[in-house]
């Protein structure tokens, strides 16, 4: 169920197989500082995932970071009328049902700026990530943009992870590469990240990194 990673920061971790491959999945959970809750990709809500939320306070905010991981959303939005569901505004074709009532922008909403960044990586029009930066633990969210699966027992997924140039690394994988189709745009997005000050990286697929995770993400978009 929900894991400390540090002060006001949760996460939990469920099994996510996709094209045979074995990816794992993550929902980060912050608390704001007025108690409410900042829910990042949200996972399938089974009961006990949604009582160890309300355990931690009211749901605020539903965040869709990017244009895939919003399956989840339409489900916590229901079972959480009073939160505010944030999201691309692309997202509003793919998921028409869906009641988003924030669009993210170069600004964050009032209700979390104190302690939440965001970032829009530009130059994927077909994922479309936003980053976030947890100030207060100095915690990096990412979503697809890289992954950092040190060890599967999958041997596809260890293939292709291998391929990407991506296993054991927190790195972008081939398919996030085939998205890029503005180097500079993501370059310059990348900049804005690089001065952020963050130590630990949470991404959706793969290991949490708890230190040195600029050193190591700024390493896996060498190729840029």
């Amino acid at each position: 169920m929900l894991r400390p990673l540090a002060e006001a920061l949760y996460v939990q971790e469920v099994p996510f197989r996709i094209g045979g491959m074995e990816l794992g999945g993550r929902m980060t959970v912050i608390r704001l500082p007025e108690g409410g809750l900042w829910i990042h990709s949200p996972v399938r809500m089974d009961a006990e995932t949604r009582a160890a939320v309300e355990a931690l306070g009211p749901v605020r905010y539903l965040v869709a970071p990017n244009l895939e991981h919003h399956l989840n959303l339409p489900a916590w939005a229901a079972a959480f009328p009073e939160a505010r569901v944030v999201a691309l505004p692309g997202l509003r074709k793919k998921q028409p049902n869906l009641r988003i009532d924030v669009e993210l922008g170069a600004a964050p909403e009032a209700g979390y700026a104190e302690v939440i960044a965001q970032q829009h990586l530009r130059g994927m029009p077909r994922m479309e990530e936003f980053v976030f930066l947890h100030r207060p633990s100095r915690t990096l969210l990412v979503t697809d943009v890289a992954f950092h699966i040190r060890h599967s027992p999958s041997w596809l997924t260890r293939t292709y992870l291998k391929l990407s140039g991506t296993y054991g690394k927190l790195a972008p994988t081939m398919l996030l590469k085939s998205l890029v189709k503005d180097r500079q745009a993501l370059r310059t997005s990348l900049e804005a990240v690089w001065s952020w000050d963050f130590e630990r990286v949470v991404v959706c697929h793969g290991e949490v990194l708890e230190s040195g995770g600029k050193a190591a993400l700024r390493s896996g978009f060498a190729w840029l």
